[in-house]
């Protein structure tokens, strides 16, 4: 089967800045109890993912294209560029800026059971 990626603007994703551009590629249901999200995410220059935790399931982020700053669990913040992947452990805080001015920063998303 294929099909068209539901895809849905955002304003504040996860309590962050600005617009996100979310794109559904696989619904929860479909992902069979072991996840409840797989998409690709589009931040807009000058927004964020607010700072927000996963108890009992995990949101590894891999970037695609962009640069973008990570704020992990302690507060620290990394610059992450295409090929890197984001590691968010069960139960931690985090957070993803696009800080750029001009540039998309796109990344993929899955939130699973840990």
């Amino acid at each position: 089967m294929v099909r068209k990626a539901n895809i849905e603007e955002v304003q504040g994703l996860a309590g962050g800045k600005g617009e996100a551009v979310v794109h559904h590629i696989v619904p929860a249901e479909e992902l069979y109890g072991y996840g409840r999200m797989y998409a690709k995410v589009v931040l807009k220059p000058n927004s964020s993912v607010g700072l927000h935790r996963h108890v009992g399931e995990t949101e590894p982020y891999y970037i695609l294209e962009g640069k973008g700053i990570f704020v992990d669990d302690d507060g620290s913040r990394t610059e992450v560029v295409p090929g890197d992947v984001c590691v968010i452990h069960p139960g931690q805080c985090h957070s993803i800026e696009d800080a750029s001015e001009t540039e998309d920063l796109t990344f993929m998303a899955l939130i699973h059971k840990a």
